[in-house]
């Protein structure tokens, strides 16, 4: 006998898209919209398969396990860092705190800067939009420097310096 819930698919994408996040944190689509959204959120919380959270809502364990998965260990090496403030990051910028251009500021402003895939999570863009608006709004209309480097594998990592 199948023990698996039921899911419909939006219920089913939302927890699988926060399962690989590392906080478990739901985030619904831009194409999630309207009634669809409340009542998909709605009934995962009255599952219990979501918790409110500080700024939106989290998965809990039943989340992980009516998707046949396991809440991931948190590393045990992590050292605590000094977290700076989103406003902070954003001051002396002239972008509306709350948009997908603030999110891009805030993560390229972070010490360790942001790869093009975070950038992407960041805004929901594509990459193309999301090197145009580095080369449009921040480099010639904000006057950001905004500087390209490579990680160890390879990949874009994008800073403001």
């Amino acid at each position: 006998m199948d023990t698996q819930p039921k899911l419909s698919p939006a219920q089913n994408l939302l927890l699988r898209s926060a399962a690989r996040r590392a906080d478990g944190r739901v985030i619904p689509p831009d194409t999630l919209r309207g009634g669809v959204r409340v009542k998909v959120l709605a009934a995962l919380l009255q599952r219990g398969w979501i918790e409110p959270a500080d700024d939106g809502q989290v998965m809990t364990d039943a989340g992980y396990a009516a998707i046949e998965q396991q809440r991931p260990a948190p590393p045990d090496d992590v050292q605590p860092t000094d977290t700076i403030g989103d406003l902070q990051l954003l001051e002396g910028i002239s972008v509306r705190p709350g948009t997908k251009l603030a999110a891009l500021v805030v993560a390229l402003r972070r010490p360790q800067g942001a790869t093009s895939l975070q950038l992407m999570l960041a805004t929901g863009w594509q990459p193309h939009t999301v090197r145009g608006a580095i080369s449009g709004m921040l480099r010639k209309k904000l006057g950001l420097n905004v500087v390209l480097a490579h990680n160890d594998t390879g990949e874009r990592v994008y800073r403001v310096v």
